[in-house]
């Protein structure tokens, strides 16, 4: 069924949010920012690991993938504790987790099993976009959070400032990264301990944490806008991972040089991001979803043929970004429409566990194609059957889906 929008209590739709949800905002994308670093820390080096190592491209694909798929499975339960603890509790906490893998990456870069573990915990930086969601949501109203979620979703910039930094760091010293992000995620766990607060009209759920992802789970809403977001954020999360991989086997790109081309395709995806939350508060962000997966669909179409990449190819990687970004905005534009405040972070982690495992699959889809045909074609070709399908279904299904009013 329909999740009837409930007004939440940060401000009314014709108030400006004060002072205190901006600083909010802006700690909060700092430390997804941060985390996000950290979740995407194998993915630019991954080459030079896997030559050390001596490992197949398929395993190389599961190194990248196993902290995107633990990361987004604990969007679970780490959405669901934060609308019982809150973010004041939840952002600082998750921080110092993540740096115990980060860490531990330094002897485990030896070993391609100790990888996989060290991997398995990084996992716990991808958890924050559960906390950070329903923390801004809570700080403004209803038509000025569209922009503050884009805005917030910016810290993906964390997957674009990991493949230009990680690499060069890399190259002059090969601790220098984990030490430098160990330091970064220190300092940032006292930072938001001092600014960051909940939002004094919160209120802490009674129920039990089973309880609370029970009832989120039975929203029909829930699984439509999961569906939605696995297609746009999974996209880009699995481009974030896997195409230094891609553009080094198949253009023969340095790993420096195909770590750079693709921090661009990241910054290009955490730029449209707000936009699509912005064109979101004007008009229907079902509209706007439907739009960027159709532009999504049909590029991916284009690549496909493995056009050149000056100038084509890049032309065409960059425009995916775009569509991906606006499309990962507009969805969760989405979500604070149709989701009743108390439930936003349990919501929240659900979409952003099945958005999380979008991207977890396409890495090991494309190492296996390319194993197995030496391509990468089939692999565009199935993006742009998805994307497509999603165009339809936004724009057939989901411009009604939050006419129910509560």
């Amino acid at each position: 069924m329909n999740a009837p929008a409930v007004e939440r209590p940060a401000a009314g739709a014709g108030e400006p949010p004060p002072r205190a949800a901006y600083v909010n905002l802006l700690v909060a994308t700092l430390g997804f920012t941060l985390t996000f670093w950290a979740w995407n820390l194998i993915a630019p080096i991954a080459g030079p690991l896997g030559d050390d190592l001596g490992i197949s491209s398929f395993e190389q694909s599961l190194m990248v993938a196993v902290p995107v798929i633990v990361g987004s499975l604990g969007r679970i339960p780490v959405g669901a504790l934060t609308d019982r603890f809150g973010a004041r509790v939840m952002f600082p906490l998750t921080s110092a987790l993540t740096i115990v893998p980060v860490l531990l990456l330094i002897p485990a870069k030896e070993s391609y099993w100790a990888l996989l573990l060290a991997g398995f915990l990084l996992g716990i930086g991808g958890t924050t976009f559960a906390i950070g969601v329903p923390h801004v949501n809570s700080w403004f109203p209803p038509a000025r959070r569209g922009f503050a979620i884009g805005v917030f979703g910016m810290g993906m910039g964390g997957v674009a400032l990991s493949g230009y930094v990680t690499p060069r760091i890399y190259d002059h010293g090969h601790r220098l990264p984990f030490l430098v992000l160990a330091i970064a995620l220190a300092a940032y766990v006292v930072l938001s301990w001092l600014t960051l607060r909940d939002h004094p009209g919160r209120k802490a759920p009674t129920t039990s944490l089973g309880h609370r992802l029970r009832e989120a789970a039975r929203l029909r809403v829930t699984w439509e806008l999961s569906a939605l977001y696995a297609i746009g954020f999974g996209g880009i999360v699995a481009f974030g991972v896997y195409l230094p991989t891609y553009l080094k086997t198949w253009y023969d790109l340095g790993a420096t040089d195909a770590g750079t081309k693709a921090a661009g395709f990241s910054l290009v995806t955490v730029l449209f991001r707000p936009f699509g939350g912005w064109l979101s508060d004007r008009v229907h962000p079902a509209v706007v979803t439907s739009w960027s997966l159709g532009i999504v669909g049909l590029f991916a179409v284009v690549q496909s043929f493995d056009p050149e990449l000056d100038w084509l190819g890049t032309v065409c990687l960059l425009v995916l970004a775009a569509g991906l970004g606006a499309a990962s905005g507009a969805v969760f534009a989405l979500v604070a429409q149709v989701t009743p405040e108390p439930r936003v972070g349990s919501v929240t982690g659900i979409v952003g566990a099945v958005g999380g495992l979008g991207g977890f699959v396409p890495p090991l889809v494309m190492g296996a194609i390319y194993s197995a045909k030496d391509s990468y074609s089939i692999g565009f070709m199935l993006l742009s059957d998805l994307a497509l399908a999603g165009c339809v279904y936004a724009f057939g299904r989901m411009r009604t889906a939050g006419q129910a009013r509560g």
